[in-house]
């Protein structure tokens, strides 16, 4: 049976989508689950939900860009836990835009949160982990980190980045005791596709050949996986979960 039973997990960017599915996930599994976000109300909302059902969890307003705000949090969190087990570097944003028309300010803000903050983020835990000879690191990816995308210059280039940093840091922690891999997610129905008209949903449906967009649950549960005691021997490794939209 899969338990993550006394296991001390970060989540970032877990007030919605992909990194809410996870920490739901994790607390379900015995995890004690932090969510690091910017978005106070929800994420306040969301600890005091799960405590509300017999789980323990913690909120911290977090800008993972703000290499000082990311320390201050993991100081916190060792001083109240002792440790840190999991860490997914889930928290990222979008600004799209084609080459010729992306401004200083769009490709800035997407390296800082989505692969800056990745770096800030296990730079500050991995030592913690170092020192407890145990750690998963889980990094979110995306397809478009390993194929590119039309308007996603900022965003592939972020993704992509996060994918040699996660085989690096396997290659630098494996002897530690500490597993790094990557997730790289297709098409997800998240909150931000509701918006979306369905005659669109239905031509990213059409491309996959599961004929489906992905739900943040196919995330959560290959997070589980490898955060879990079954993924021991797995480090280093780029699993897109993407219903098949790569081949």
């Amino acid at each position: 049976m899969r338990t993550l039973e006394g296991k001390v997990a970060i989540v970032t960017g877990a007030s919605s989508g992909l990194g809410k599915a996870t920490l739901l996930k994790f607390a379900s599994l015995g995890a004690i689950v932090v969510n690091w976000d910017i978005n106070t109300e929800r994420g306040e909302n969301l600890r005091d939900e799960l405590i509300n059902n017999g789980h323990q969890s913690a909120f911290y307003n977090v800008n993972t860009g703000d290499l000082s705000s990311v320390q201050a949090a993991t100081d916190d969190i060792i001083s109240k836990y002792g440790k840190i087990d999991i860490l997914v570097n889930n928290a990222g944003i979008t600004r799209d835009s084609t080459l010729v028309k992306m401004t200083e300010e769009q490709w800035q803000q997407v390296i800082n949160i989505n692969l800056s903050g990745v770096f800030n983020c296990t730079r500050a835990v991995a030592p913690h982990m170092v020192a407890n000879g145990f750690g998963r690191i889980i990094s979110i990816s995306s397809v478009v980190g390993l194929y590119g995308n039309f308007g996603q210059t900022n965003y592939a280039a972020a993704k992509a980045g996060v994918i040699a940093m996660t085989q690096t840091w396997a290659k630098e922690l494996g002897r530690k005791g500490i597993n790094a891999n990557a997730v790289a997610p297709g098409f997800m129905h998240t909150e931000i596709l509701d918006a979306m008209p369905e005659e669109v949903l239905d031509k990213m449906k059409a491309k996959v050949p599961l004929q489906r967009l992905g739900k943040p649950e196919d995330i959560a549960n290959i997070n589980a996986f490898l955060a879990s005691d079954e993924a021991n021997y797995i480090n280093g490794a780029v699993i897109s979960v993407d219903g098949g939209i790569t081949l």
